[in-house]
């Protein structure tokens, strides 16, 4: 699998908690064949992050200097807090020039969110989101679920996910793909980096949130008018749930069924995102179109660029 790709490390959140997921996910991508730069980033600490604000953003602003060989594939290094805080500081207008259009590939999910939604608002980048070096490269075994949907989301024109979880409403939409982690995108309503998305497909997922803490969530987007300019809510994976003994059957089902009751657009479960091991890729702010009934449901995303096969 020699891919011969420049990947570059950004690490906007958190920084690494084990050494060894760095080596492990460096000495991976360097047998699929990929150029490594920028691996200071993976060492960085301040506080609970992978550096100051300005060493964080740094990591993007620095891919705008003509003296910086554009790269093939940026990845984060990892998730946890801290990418909220260089939203200001990031050159978009920069970004934009060098990479709008170009196949360059931005992935990352869970905090990285935050980014990619800036990236769509401010410059009209489309991202990846998908693994991190520390969670999946860097894992003890990498899932060839996500190791194969990671290269073939990168490399292909077209992305057909099928899944055969039976669904609850049938659902037959087209429109812009776009989200990741729910607390994030809640957190951005009312700021100029959530981006406006009109007919869009809105997928969510989050980690360690209690049922009623994703509904008021949900709630949230729904009150600010998000979830009404959409065609339909895709629910990923809520991983680390833990409920409590006055919760009286109010789990994660309880939760989807009062969203559902509410929101005006039908939700579709299942999607493999979000913290788990077995992940797909998925660009964000593609064309997307996204069918449902009984037996499961087919998402096909295209209409962003991709890099071409070594």
């Amino acid at each position: 699998m020699s891919k011969n790709y420049n990947l570059t490390l950004v690490a906007p959140s958190g920084y690494p908690l084990e050494a060894n997921t760095v080596e492990r996910g460096l000495e991976r991508l360097r047998v699929y064949g990929c150029q490594i730069d920028n691996e200071e980033a993976a060492q960085r600490h301040c506080q609970r992050f992978a550096g100051t604000d300005d060493e964080r953003a740094a990591d993007f602003n620095r891919l705008v200097d003509p003296a910086c060989a554009r790269p093939d594939i940026v990845l984060a290094v990892r998730g946890g807090y801290g990418a909220t805080r260089i939203l200001p500081r990031l050159d978009y207008a920069g970004l934009r020039r060098c990479f709008k259009g170009r196949p360059t590939a931005f992935v990352g999910h869970s905090d990285f969110t935050a980014i990619q939604m800036a990236l769509l608002a401010q410059a009209g980048l489309v991202t990846f989101g998908g693994p991190t070096l520390c969670s999946h490269f860097g894992a003890e075994t990498i899932d060839e679920f996500t190791l194969h949907h990671f290269w073939q989301a990168l490399e292909s024109p077209q992305i057909h996910l099928n899944s055969n979880v039976r669904q609850a409403q049938s659902v037959a939409v087209s429109g812009t793909l776009w989200g990741g982690n729910l607390a994030i995108i809640a957190s951005l309503i009312g700021t100029p980096y959530l981006p406006q998305i009109e007919n869009g497909i809105l997928f969510i997922e989050d980690v360690n949130e209690h049922p009623f803490r994703l509904e008021r969530m949900i709630y949230q987007l729904h009150f600010a008018g998000v979830l009404a300019r959409q065609r339909a809510l895709v629910l990923g994976d809520f991983s680390g749930i833990r409920l409590a003994p006055h919760d009286n059957g109010y789990d994660l089902l309880a939760m989807v069924e009062q969203m559902r009751a509410v929101i005006g657009i039908p939700i579709v479960t299942g999607l493999p995102f979000g913290h788990c091991d077995k992940l797909v890729t998925l660009p964000v702010g593609a064309n997307a179109q996204l069918v449902a009934d009984e037996q499961g449901f087919t998402l096909t995303v295209d209409g962003y660029p991709h890099l071409m096969r070594n």
